[in-house]
């Protein structure tokens, strides 16, 4: 029987889905994924969102660099403009 290498394996662990919680529901990304991908994902601007993840704000300058794990549970909120 032939072996996979062991690299072979980590890479196809990275494409499973995680599961996270999104403003109380549950949702699944793919293993690796950003806030800012996800929050592109959802079809929301970054520059008009407030996120919590883990019951801690994330700055809007490393949306890009925070990556999402199993379990985290996420609060978006989206400011709509008026008057």
């Amino acid at each position: 029987m032939r072996r996979r290498p062991r690299f072979a394996i980590f890479r196809a662990s990275m494409t499973q889905p995680i599961a996270i919680t999104v403003n109380g529901e549950a949702r699944e990304v793919a293993a690796g994924a950003t806030v800012a991908g996800l929050l592109t994902a959802i079809g929301l601007d970054t520059r008009k969102v407030a996120v919590e993840r883990n019951e801690e704000i994330v700055p809007r300058s490393v949306y890009d660099r925070v990556a999402l794990a199993p379990g985290d549970r996420l609060e978006i909120v989206h400011f709509i403009g008026g008057g």
